[in-house]
């Protein structure tokens, strides 16, 4: 099992980063799913704990087919995601993220790793010039641009902890798995949270209910989006022998014809063995006078009733 914390700095107060995150989640989600790949929200509903009080639970499957690396896709199923449970009680919000149920073992050691919205990299395809925030500035907060140290001397400034635990007990695989799903997520994290600052200007002024009625049309879309999945198991069709029946080819074949294959017929011309007599007549078992006699097979200690004479 890899436990790691994720520290987020933000140049956001905590109030608005409860909006700002609610559109960046809905949008970054809708724009980085396509068919059969992306973010599936699964159910999202208002929910309250004994401890924390009213909150919202959302539970969303991360589809990752696309990012597998060669060597995982040899070994999960074709259609594999990650499961995203979330209890939002904010500013505490309680993430987990499932490939196999498991529970965590004793005390784990925590890696703790600082996330760099400006200045840390990110991969290649998922770069944006608009979302460089080394360049961006904007108009209605005018907060930005992030110059390098801006964690030190940014006015607001709030920081996300993000505790996450994966756990994959397969022998051979389960280091580089855990690593692997540990990276997938720090990249959504970092992603995300430079676009929840670089679109500020699209969420900046909307009111929590205006946010949660854009996350509800945008679940909507995303999930159209995605599609329904096809079902893993593949059927091909098989052509029929000349001797079918003309139907769909779902249905099975029925030979027209009653004659055993050349193959499984028996030669006319084939000798009969004389071994044994022609016909067989069997005395009849009703008529006491037939002298007809079973042999006892069958013995589980009983005694044996006796023969008539």
């Amino acid at each position: 099992m890899l436990m790691k914390e994720y520290r987020i700095c933000m140049p956001l107060t905590v109030e608005e980063y409860r909006i700002g995150q609610l559109y960046m989640i809905s949008k970054h989600s809708h724009e980085q799913s396509e068919r059969g790949e992306g973010v599936e929200v699964v159910q999202n509903e208002p929910y309250e704990d004994p401890t924390h009080g009213q909150g919202q639970f959302t539970e969303k499957r991360v589809y990752l087919n696309n990012k597998l690396p060669s060597w995982a896709r040899a070994v999960v199923p074709k259609i594999f995601y990650v499961t995203e449970k979330a209890w939002n009680y904010y500013p505490y919000t309680i993430t987990e993220y499932t490939i196999f149920d498991s529970e965590p073992k004793g005390e784990e050691e925590i890696e703790v790793c600082l996330v760099d919205i400006a200045y840390d990299e990110i991969p290649d395809r998922y770069y944006k010039e608009s979302e460089d925030l080394r360049y961006f500035k904007s108009e209605k907060t005018d907060r930005g641009v992030l110059q390098e140290g801006w964690i030190d001397n940014q006015e607001p400034i709030m920081c996300s902890y993000k505790l996450v635990t994966v756990k994959f007990e397969v022998w051979g695989l389960q280091t580089r798995v855990e690593q692997f799903v540990h990276k997938v997520i720090r990249d959504v994290l970092l992603l995300g949270h430079r676009q929840a600052f670089a679109w500020v200007d699209e969420w900046i002024e909307m009111t929590m209910d205006e946010v949660r009625e854009y996350e509800r049309a945008t679940q909507e879309a995303t999930n159209r989006k995605i599609g329904p999945f096809p079902p893993s198991i593949s059927i091909t069709e098989t052509p029929l022998a000349s001797v079918a029946r003309n139907g769909p080819s779902s249905a099975p074949s029925t030979p027209l014809s009653t004659e055993p294959p050349e193959y499984l017929s028996v030669p006319k011309d084939r000798p009969r063995k004389k071994s044994a007599p022609e016909t067989l007549t069997l005395p009849d078992p009703n008529r006491r006078d037939s002298g007809f006699r079973l042999a006892s097979i069958f013995s589980w200690g009983s005694t044996p009733s006796p023969q008539p004479e």
